[in-house]
């Protein structure tokens, strides 16, 4: 009985935290499993409060963290404040068939105590994409089918946004949004009095703007915009799976939390045709424990929920769990970051603005929205941000003393800023696998990851390059450079695929509530359930899937269906 419970939860991130809070909701006695180590919320945020001074570097790495971690410190969010979150390259190690940019952080709450919180629904066009533009598969449920539980999960997580009326960026349960600065309402008018097909809008993300009572509840606050996010909020002004859905559901009396726990595979047991439980290494003594469920809910986040389901391997499924049709690990897609541009602004000297805002404005997808238009497949999502430089940054001569001092009382020039999101083609020959002679310390294989970008990626991203300087010249920017970093994929750390969701076990391996076609009681909600990437940010719709399929496993369990 200590190792038998109602349903297993593998992760707990921004998925496997709601599958664990929804779960234990409806009464199930729910095992959740995390690899890293515990982190509870405030007690285990040992940087959040900290002053520049306090850090020995101020907040900047030395050298040799950055020499030993080539990987990870690419990313924008990797720093003297935050690194104790993230996994470091030579701990986790991976095969690169083609470079890719893998970044993790192992310990409960995953990677949602370091997302950057951008949350839009996707619209009907998104879901329509692949069966309207013919590349991936048709998903198996539509906007309708995922609107009441987009507003499930923004009611509860707390998502700040305006009602915009665009049926390109559906409207959701809104908290008040976020200001633009002068400057950027300025552009916004004139961006869109000048292209009628484009509109400007006041990102969407999860923080606190004005809390709710069922925020309250939660013992969250409202965000302080100290943009020090990927410390961990103490204010739980930002969500994540600590402050918010992994306490609600111990409150309940029904969560067991296991860190420390490394999945090795699930168990699938011929006998009954189901999966029985979940083989688990513990990550200090490397010994090999058996849990058992009803259901079981995979939320490692999109390639390790791939690896665990490659390495279930049983005399039914000899190429991994579910994987009748051979496509488990392949049609990987993710989201193409590497066009940027920069600009100046002139005027605007005596304007400034409030705080450190943890959004910035964006554009829903305009090419390619109602019918193939352009000779490349899908399109982008663009955001752009005004600010002014540094206080004194630009003082000439001696950098202290008077001169200095009076340089400080004033900002500099306003700056622009503006990125792609580009929507990724899934294709089969983007894809993981497991090793056949390298595993890690735990006996588990390395994954090889064989990921790259394409012709439609490189079409995709001249044409914003090219879009993005006219829209920066109608909002009338001076000194327009464009820039592709030719980054990895990897990067965007929106990484999406592998066992996807579809109507036919042929072509997908999860239907639309997310079973395994050929292992009713196993459930994949994170980035692998995903058939295409759309140009929006996944996480709320990782989040809202997630919710669906775990009030649909209860029904079920009470029908005796699983």
């Amino acid at each position: 009985m200590a190792t038998t419970y109602d349903a297993i939860v593998i992760g707990s991130g921004i998925s496997g935290g709601w599958a664990a809070k929804e779960l234990c909701e409806k009464g199930l006695k729910t095992l959740l499993l995390e690899r890293g180590k515990n982190v509870e919320h405030l007690k285990d945020y040992p940087t959040a409060v900290k002053h520049p001074w306090e850090f020995p570097y101020r907040g900047q790495l030395p050298l040799e963290t950055l020499k030993e971690n080539p990987i990870v410190a690419r990313c924008y969010a990797f720093n003297d404040t935050s690194d104790h979150f993230f996994v470091k390259d030579k701990e986790h190690p991976y095969i690169q068939e083609k470079p890719y940019d893998w970044i993790r952080g192992y310990q409960v709450g995953g990677k949602s105590l370091l997302w950057a919180r951008a949350t839009q629904r996707w619209s009907k066009y998104d879901f329509e994409g692949p069966a309207r533009d013919g590349y991936a598969v048709d998903w198996p449920i539509r906007y309708e089918d995922i609107a009441p539980w987009y507003s499930h999960v923004e009611a509860f997580a707390g998502i700040s946004g305006n009602k915009d009326g665009l049926d390109t960026l559906p409207d959701g349960e809104f908290l008040p949004a976020w200001e633009m600065n002068i400057v950027e309402k300025e552009m916004q008018k004139r961006i869109m009095g000048r292209f009628k097909d484009r509109n400007v809008v006041q990102g969407r993300c999860a923080h606190l703007t004005e809390p709710k009572e069922i925020h309250l509840q939660q013992g969250r606050g409202k965000c302080q915009a100290r943009s020090m996010c990927e410390r961990g909020c103490p204010f739980g002004g930002y969500f994540s799976s600590n402050s918010s859905t992994i306490p609600w559901a111990a409150k309940t009396g029904n969560l067991t939390l296991r860190p420390d726990s490394v999945v090795h595979s699930i168990i699938y047991d011929d006998k009954i045709g189901k999966a029985s439980g979940v083989r688990v290494v513990d990550a200090h003594t490397k010994e090999m424990i058996e849990y058992y469920a009803k259901i079981i809910f995979v939320n490692a986040a999109t390639l390790n929920t791939n690896l665990i389901l490659l390495n279930s391997t049983s005399s039914r499924f000899p190429n991994g769990l579910g994987n009748d049709s051979g496509l488990l690990g392949k049609f990987i897609a993710f989201h193409n970051y590497r066009g940027t541009l920069n600009a100046t602004m002139d005027g605007y000297e005596n304007d400034y603005y409030f705080g450190r805002r943890p959004t910035a404005p964006m554009m829903p997808n305009f090419r390619n929205v109602h019918k193939q238009e352009m000779d490349f497949l899908r399109g982008y999502m663009t955001f752009y941000s005004a600010g002014r430089a540094g206080w004194g940054h630009d003082v000439p001569g001696n950098p202290v003393g008077g001169s200095f001092k009076e340089g400080t009382s004033e900002a500099g020039p306003w700056g622009v800023f503006m990125m792609m999101q580009g929507e990724t083609i899934p294709k089969e020959t983007n894809l993981v696998s497991l090793s056949k002679d390298q595993k890690d310390q735990w006996g588990i294989p390395l994954l090889s990851v064989n990921v790259g970008y394409d012709e439609n990626d490189e079409k995709l991203l001249k044409d914003f390059l090219e879009q993005g300087a006219d829209m920066l010249d109608a909002a009338g920017c001076k000194n327009i450079s464009s820039n592709d970093s030719k980054q990895a994929p990897g990067l965007d750390i929106h990484e999406m695929g592998g066992a996807r969701m579809g109507k036919d076990p042929k072509t997908s391996l999860l239907n639309k509530w997310n079973q395994m076609h050929h292992c009713k009681n196993v459930f994949v909600t994170d980035g692998a359930c995903m058939t295409s990437t759309s140009t929006q940010n996944p996480s709320l719709t990782f989040m809202a899937i997630t919710a669906r399929a775990a009030n649909h496993a209860v029904e079920e369990l009470k029908k005796g269906n699983l």
